[in-house]
């Protein structure tokens, strides 16, 4: 399931997921190759992890024309582009657009796929023509041939088997249920999701907190649809949890651990404020520090190592336990600030094209060392940057990773591209290993000790990563 969930407002879903920030523009194109071409795909005027710095425009018509645009924007800004066999794009791609005619009961006897050599043009010229044949047969209704076009050009991008590849109208959109779950992630369903899936946390002012719902609460159904089944998540009720709107009022049965109490309430979507991340830092018993670090947005670093040395001005620490459940990665240079608390000197990752060429990452040794015992609490929310932080904890003896294992969703720098729908296609330019040269992507790091979070422990207010931490930090 490639549903983009985040059912929660603030910074750190926006960048969840997006790999580190910098600035990469697409190559010159050479004129001769390109002369039949779409513009090509815009990079950002932001780049990852840093406050947009406008409105996104309206969403417009999904057309050939954007299929095309995002197809020459692989081959020029994905990692793989430059030995990318385009067969491997258009045949799923065409796949997709024939099971969507399927579904809605459109199928064409002409909708066969065309003959395809492996050149780039003029297969995406075949392509086209097959495309814009079945596109004139379809009936005159706006939102069908819509859904025709986002079928195909997500059947292409998912066709790189990439959790860093990604297009997405949704994106542009805020979505206003101001709930986040268990298992449910901005890439999808977690694969391995387990039940019961609950509540692990409620947006301040939205209709969720209305409604009466709390952290730990367990969801039973959504409008009387049982949320997982068997095992499965029911991708229907994702897209009710996804779209949510005021006009459209969801219904929610959930079971509360603490009171053992089944319920049933509404929840109306409204606007709420957004909610600014930010570090969370607190006194622990035995003078541990506590520092929750919800993403690695612009300025973290410095505000969680300003708020430790606030801490140490009144007493002497014997610990630090940073709290990384949920932190859905950001910013490069905020990551390798971070990690320059910790060591120097050492390489903490290495990033890798497509020929596995490769580059070493360092943390940022300006950084004062800090020279305290660290634990390092984790979750299958902790991700790319976040996995990147984990992974170079773990092999470089650098602390203690207590939780669960992370969440696998690591890349080189990645950056969202404009296309002419308003759109976005997201692409890494290169792949991310670890500082011993494991394989964390799909993988995620695992921790040393095990503690999950689960639904009995939010109800009741217990949090076992940080007992399991202060145990080991004292």
């Amino acid at each position: 399931m490639k549903n983009k969930l985040w059912i929660a407002a603030g910074v750190v879903a926006s960048v969840a997921l997006t790999g580190y920030a910098a600035t990469f523009m697409s190559p010159p194109a050479n004129s001769a190759e390109t002369s039949s071409r779409p513009p090509a795909c815009a990079a950002p005027t932001s780049p990852v992890g840093e406050p947009a710095t406008s409105q996104p425009a309206p969403l417009k018509p999904t057309t050939i024309t954007t299929i095309e645009q995002a197809y020459y924007c692989v081959f020029d800004n994905y990692y793989g582009g430059s030995v990318l066999d385009d067969r491997t794009l258009l045949v799923p791609a065409f796949a997709a657009l024939t099971q969507e005619l399927q579904r809605r009961g459109l199928d064409q006897s002409q909708a066969t796929t065309p003959a395809l050599t492996g050149r780039k043009d003029a297969d995406w010229a075949a392509f086209s023509r097959a495309y814009q044949k079945i596109a004139a047969k379809l009936p005159e209704d706006t939102a069908l041939r819509q859904a025709v076009a986002e079928a195909t050009l997500q059947g292409m991008v998912a066709a790189l088997d990439d959790n860093h590849a990604n297009w997405s109208r949704l994106a542009q959109q805020r979505s206003l249920l101001g709930l986040k779950f268990s298992g449910l992630r901005p890439d999808g369903t977690d694969p391995a999701i387990t039940a019961p899936i609950f509540v692990t946390a409620v947006a301040q002012g939205s209709g969720a907190e209305s409604a009466g719902i709390k952290s730990g609460d367990e969801v039973i159904a959504v409008n009387g649809v049982p949320l997982m089944l068997n095992g499965k998540v029911s991708d229907g009720v994702v897209d009710w949890l996804t779209t949510a709107s005021p006009e459209h009022p969801l219904q929610f049965t959930l079971r509360r651990p603490a009171t053992d109490k089944t319920f049933t309430t509404t929840v109306t979507p409204v606007a709420f404020p957004q909610q600014a991340p930010k570090v969370e830092t607190k006194l622990l018993p035995g003078d541990i520090a506590y520092v929750a670090i919800p993403g690695f947005y612009p300025g973290v670093a410095d505000e969680a190592l300003n708020a430790i040395a606030g801490l140490r001005k009144n007493t002497t620490l014997r610990g630090i336990i940073l709290d990384l459940r949920g932190n859905g990665g950001g910013s490069g240079a905020e990551l390798a600030r971070l990690l320059g608390a910790f060591v120097h000197g050492k390489t903490t990752s290495y990033w890798c094209d497509v020929r596995d060429q490769c580059t070493a990452n360092h943390a940022d040794d300006t950084v004062p060392l800090l020279k305290l015992p660290l634990v390092a609490l984790t979750d299958r929310n902790c991700a790319s940057a976040c996995d990147s932080f984990a992974s170079a904890v773990k092999d470089l003896h650098l602390g203690t990773l207590v939780g669960t294992r992370t969440a696998g969703l690591v890349s080189g720098p990645t950056l969202p591209y404009l296309l002419d729908d308003n759109s976005e296609l997201t692409l890494p330019s290169l792949h991310e290993i670890g500082a011993n040269r494991e394989i964390i992507n799909t993988v995620g790091v695992a921790p040393d000790y095990v503690a999950p979070m689960t639904a009995a422990d939010l109800s009741a207010g217990r949090d076992p990563g940080v007992a399991k931490a202060l145990t080991l930090l004292r």
